[in-house]
């Protein structure tokens, strides 16, 4: 799990250059819920998301999880920030 985390974290700040980002494992908060794949949150914060909306800021965070989100992510919650 923690692989993913690292994965989930290096992507978001390859990409996204001097971004600050935050990965937590959500799946307390889905006890009893049997669905394969991480429960993740996640806390961005980006210059680069000045002048974009809330809905704008997370397509960003989704196109570039897109591979995880098919296979390894079951449920993302997604906090985003400006600088």
């Amino acid at each position: 799990m923690m692989e993913l985390f690292e994965k989930i974290k290096t992507k978001i700040e390859s990409t996204l250059c001097d971004s600050f980002v935050e990965v937590r494992n959500e799946r307390s908060q889905h006890v009893g819920h049997s669905a394969g794949g991480a429960h993740v949150g996640i806390k961005v914060i980006y210059e680069g998301f000045k002048d974009k909306t809330i809905v704008e800021q997370h397509q960003m965070i989704y196109r570039i999880l897109k591979d995880e989100m098919k296979t390894e992510i079951h449920s993302l919650q997604i906090e985003t920030k400006v600088n």
